[in-house]
């Protein structure tokens, strides 16, 4: 497993390397986010990215890496501000830590997101094939959304996460506390309104308002077949 660690504190980034190495892992160090984005590669399997970095903020980075690539990412920010978790995750990134942090809990979101990843992956295969939801043409397979007339809709991947999700139980209300759960992982709770946030982005990019149907005190569905 391949993992680029952006950090412009050669302290910290020495003893990130020293210790992810040891467990395993093949480490490419970046000291800011023009280098990060010079490494990142196919072979990369998760980024963990610092928010602070000389060049671009952590956010720029991420935004920038997401038009190229689905390639996890996990922000490591001093922030403690709820805002600034919020707006990593809807830009795309699949975790957070917040400094100081114990090492054992870097390695364990970087062992849950990684698993995250390899279930998403077996569970495309499962259920591989092209669904018809009001309209619209998911590819499960291909993590592809075509409209009627064939253009793809450009979507961030936690959106296409969460649209998948519905698509694959689609006519069932899932909670919002599952939908949190399936699509965010473990940095779920405390996240506020940024379901809501995702559902009207979805909503607005798929300009189909009423395939995503709000099932009042549950969460959310996508209609069965019409």
């Amino acid at each position: 497993m391949q993992l680029l660690v952006v950090e412009d504190n050669e302290h910290v980034a020495g003893a990130l390397v020293s210790v992810l190495g040891k467990h395993g892992y093949e480490v490419i160090r970046a000291a800011d986010g023009a280098s990060a984005l010079d490494a990142l590669n196919p072979r990369t399997d998760l980024v963990l990215l610092d928010l602070a970095l000389p060049d671009m903020d952590g956010f720029e980075v991420c935004r920038r890496i997401r038009k190229v690539s689905d390639t996890p990412i996990i922000m490591v920010t001093a922030r403690t501000q709820l805002e600034a978790r919020v707006r990593g995750l809807e830009l795309g990134a699949d975790d957070y830590v917040t400094k100081p942090y114990d090492i054992r809990e870097v390695l364990a979101r970087i062992d849950a997101v990684l698993r995250r990843g390899r279930s998403r992956e077996w569970d495309g295969r499962a259920h591989a094939g092209v669904v018809d939801a009001g309209g619209l043409s998911v590819d499960l397979a291909a993590r592809e959304v075509r409209r009627a007339d064939g253009d793809v809709i450009g979507l961030t991947r936690k959106e296409y996460d969460l649209l998948a999700l519905l698509v694959r139980h689609r006519g069932t209300a899932l909670s919002r506390e599952r939908i949190l759960r399936e699509v965010w992982g473990s940095s779920w709770k405390g996240l506020g309104r940024t379901l809501e946030v995702h559902v009207a982005s979805l909503r607005r990019k798929l300009d189909e308002p009423d395939v995503v149907e709000t099932v009042r005190g549950v969460g959310y569905r996508i209609a069965g077949r019409r």
